[in-house]
């Protein structure tokens, strides 16, 4: 499949035919360049707070809801251009009130036959746990498309081994992120890269990039789109397929090769996806050792 990764910015809204025009605009140059699969960042849908105007736009709080309130909008928009397109789109995540005491951090994943998926982020970072007030969501899904089995892990879910490890029988895993910093990026891109190497697959991400100060959610934003596999038989030594340049924005675009991964996986150089289970009985037979 041809993926298109986006380095996202926002912008500031003055009406929904703005937004609609904004995002047909980018599925339609990624379409256009033969992706099957889009991939938006983390948190993209929050310009869609600037539609209530700048106070609320500006406001923690206020943001959060006014972004929750318009992603059933925001769903009927992305199914139109999926179909119209004949493309897979993984959306911007967003808060959403699902009916928890707290919101959840939610991307949805779109299929051009009409057909609507979500996975939310399972663990929050501090600032989403202490300030935003973002809890996790439901559980972690495995999506059998006609492009092949994919999976999601949005940003920090990416910097966990075990969070990767449930979605082993994916080919492909879409990691959209927000990283204010340089390190954060780094951190979510190490994330991902390690998460292909360990289950010798294809690992995509989105980045959120520009300065909003109108936002006090996504004020500073670094990053690029990314496309990794695991350094070894039939991809790149580096394992790195397709990288954007910093804080550049628009579409990167990169091949996941089905028949490579399942190659790789059966006869790689090395075989980390198989040979995971021999960690278990050494990591509980751990002693400790005294040396003076």
């Amino acid at each position: 499949m041809k993926i298109a990764t986006a380095a996202y910015t926002l912008d500031w809204l003055d009406s929904w035919a703005q937004y609609e025009d904004k995002l047909a605009a980018w599925v339609s140059e990624a379409a256009g360049n033969g992706a099957e699969l889009l991939v938006f960042p983390e948190y993209g849908a929050m310009e869609l707070s600037t539609l209530d105007g700048a106070a609320v736009a500006g406001d923690l709080q206020q943001s959060i809801h006014s972004v929750s309130e318009k992603m059933e909008d925001a769903a009927a928009l992305h199914l139109k251009l999926a179909a119209e397109h004949g493309v897979h789109i993984l959306g911007a995540s967003a808060p959403v009130n699902s009916g928890s005491a707290q919101p959840v951090n939610r991307a949805e994943f779109y299929a051009p036959s009409g057909k609507r998926g979500h996975q939310d982020k399972q663990i929050m970072t501090r600032f989403e746990r202490e300030e935003w007030g973002i809890t996790g969501g439901g559980p972690l899904k495995i999506f059998n498309t006609a492009l092949g089995r994919i999976g999601v892990l949005i940003c920090y879910d990416s910097e966990f081994p075990l969070l990767g490890r449930a979605l082993a029988e994916t080919d492909v895993i879409l990691i959209p992120s927000c990283t204010e910093a340089l390190a954060g990026y780094w951190r979510v891109r190490i994330g991902a890269m390690s998460r292909a190497l360990e289950n010798q697959c294809v690992t995509v991400m989105a980045s959120l990039v520009g300065r909003y100060d109108w936002s006090e959610s996504v004020d500073a934003n670094t990053g690029m789109g990314g496309i990794f596999g695991p350094p070894d038989k039939g991809f790149p030594e580096t394992g790195v397929l397709a990288a954007g340049g910093m804080n550049r924005p628009g579409w990167t675009y990169g091949e996941a090769d089905l028949e490579a991964i399942a190659h790789v996986r059966a006869d790689g150089g090395v075989l980390n996806r198989l040979h995971w289970e021999e960690q278990m009985p050494r990591v509980k037979s751990v002693t400790k050792a005294v040396i003076t």
